[in-house]
């Protein structure tokens, strides 16, 4: 049996023409949405979601095409795109009866809540990123030998087919890998929760892929016009990150800076997965960062 958040409701809402989102819901009070990474489902929020819902609604949802949610077939280069998802998201709040809420997201998710809270400033109050850069700095700060660490990044811009195949044939190999690589405590994943996201990783390769993909391509597209343009996120922003900029060369709050006026940038001895190796430091810093 698949785990599940103890004491969350779970449904699924239909978000755009046929695509869905599973949900899991929470709580009472003002909403907090978080989005979960790669190689994971919501489950990875599950520590920091059952404290955040003592005070507030909490709304954890699987990404398009990850976990239980929809995984259209990619038929253009948007249907991943962070832009896609994130007015995913947006539906996702006001179906369950919420214009603004706040935005918690880790790695991927990161990465859609940093496009939704650019694009829909007035519903998006408050903005957690856990352990990203913006996709466009994320490119621009991978360089030799060092981007190696980003290998996936590569192999899954590819053109269609040739990842997919790849992937599929080793799905548990190529999955574990992140688990285990970007873990400093594993015992915060225990056996059931792993075999959740591997299995969940399996059965959504192609929409994975394509996920990524759009990050070589259209969100850079889309970053680069809101840089043109000289736009920035309007609201409260909180970024904790390991310290990449020391390994790679570069100055993460200063490139957060850039686009977050309104920002706290912390950086954190914990793994990559930072919301369940330390999952009540990181529901202290959310819970912070909404009294902003």
């Amino acid at each position: 049996m698949t785990p599940t958040i103890e004491n969350f409701t779970y449904s699924k809402v239909t978000v755009a023409a046929g695509v869905h989102l599973n949900v899991a819901v929470a709580g009472s009070g003002s909403p907090v949405v978080l989005l979960h990474g790669f190689p994971q489902t919501h489950l990875m929020w599950r520590h920091v979601a059952a404290a955040l819902a003592e005070d507030h609604t909490v709304i954890c949802p699987d990404l398009r095409g990850y976990g239980d949610s929809g995984k259209p077939a990619e038929t253009g280069p948007d249907v991943y795109s962070k832009r896609t998802m994130g007015r995913d998201v947006v539906a996702l709040a006001a179906a369950l009866g919420h214009e603004k809420f706040a935005l918690a997201g880790h790695d991927r998710g990161a990465l859609v809540g940093f496009r939704t809270a650019m694009d829909h400033p007035d519903a998006v109050t408050h903005f957690a990123s856990l352990d990203v850069l913006p996709t466009l700095d994320m490119w621009n700060v991978l360089h030799g030998q060092s981007a190696a660490v980003g290998f996936h990044l590569y192999l899954m811009a590819q053109p269609p087919d040739l990842a997919e195949e790849m992937i599929s044939n080793s799905a548990d190999t190529f999955f574990s890998y992140f688990l285990d690589a970007w873990t400093k405590d594993s015992g915060a994943i225990p056996a059931d929760v792993r075999s959740a996201y591997l299995h969940a990783s399996a059965n959504a390769v192609p929409s994975i892929v394509a996920d990524y993909r759009a990050s070589a391509g259209i969100d850079v597209v889309h970053d680069q016009a809101d840089l043109d343009f000289g736009n920035t996120l309007r609201m409260p922003v909180t970024v904790i990150q390991q310290d990449w900029g020391s390994a790679l060369g570069f100055d993460a709050a200063a490139l957060w800076k850039a686009w977050a006026p309104d920002l706290e940038h912390f950086s954190t001895q914990a793994g990559h997965f930072m919301a369940e190796e330390t999952p009540a430091d990181i529901a202290q810093a959310i819970r912070d960062l909404l009294l902003r």
